[in-house]
């Protein structure tokens, strides 16, 4: 499997602040990987540093063989197109129907409005959401947004899915069909997903790598 992400001595943080110190990982092609850590180590900040949002501070973070120390906005905007993010507030817009919500990335892809509506139905009908097309997301609650959300993240078949806290606060059912879904996408196309939490979920049936981040270190756990 090729390396995916490789980070090198890496800090990342703020002006007042070093979140992450001197780390050293690594994330390959097909992985399925936890970052782990209690609130406030530093997952958030990995998981946007990964995506571009958070500058390299020092040190190297390569992601699909782009270095991200200093990159250039459009180098950048060509990185997140192969990238599916799912955020903590779900960034769906709220003036859109679900389903068009969800077709979003296919149709700034360039991709024709039939292909991309039949693939965003195909994906709703997979997270039960197939009755809630024609909702908006104020229609809906916070686990049924958070699996359009995810739709979304997986519909243009990216190479990495990067979510922070996905099931966090959501019910035992839609946190079950949310890593559903992420397995799916690991397995059936061989997306790379990167899932932020504060700790595993209970029951789930997937081979993963645990890389825990504490007082601003990174190790990861066997």
């Amino acid at each position: 499997m090729g390396v995916l992400v490789k980070a090198e001595n890496l800090y990342i943080g703020y002006k007042n602040e070093m979140v992450i110190r001197n780390a050293n990982f690594k994330i390959y092609s097909k992985d399925f990987v936890f970052l782990t850590g209690v609130s406030g180590s530093g997952k958030t900040t990995l998981i946007k540093s990964i995506y571009g949002e958070v500058p390299v501070v020092k040190g190297s973070l390569n992601v699909g063989g782009i270095e991200l120390n200093n990159i250039k906005k459009s180098k950048l905007s060509y990185l997140r197109k192969y990238l599916g993010v799912v955020f903590q507030d779900y960034k769906l817009i709220p003036e859109w129907t679900i389903l068009k919500n969800v077709m979003l990335p296919m149709l700034i892809s360039g991709i024709d409005k039939s292909i991309a509506e039949e693939e965003a139905i195909n994906l709703l009908n997979k997270v039960k959401l197939s009755h809630k097309l024609d909702k908006y997301p104020a229609e809906l609650s916070g686990g049924e947004q958070q699996r359009a959300a995810i739709a979304r993240a997986i519909i243009h078949d990216p190479v990495m899915i990067l979510a922070d806290e996905p099931i966090s606060g959501l019910d035992e059912y839609s946190a079950n069909l949310v890593m559903d879904l992420f397995i799916m996408a690991n397995r059936e196309k061989g997306i790379t997903v990167v899932i932020a939490s504060h700790s595993l979920p209970q029951t789930f049936d997937v081979n993963y790598r645990q890389i825990h981040l504490e007082k601003g270190q990174v190790h990861e756990l066997s």
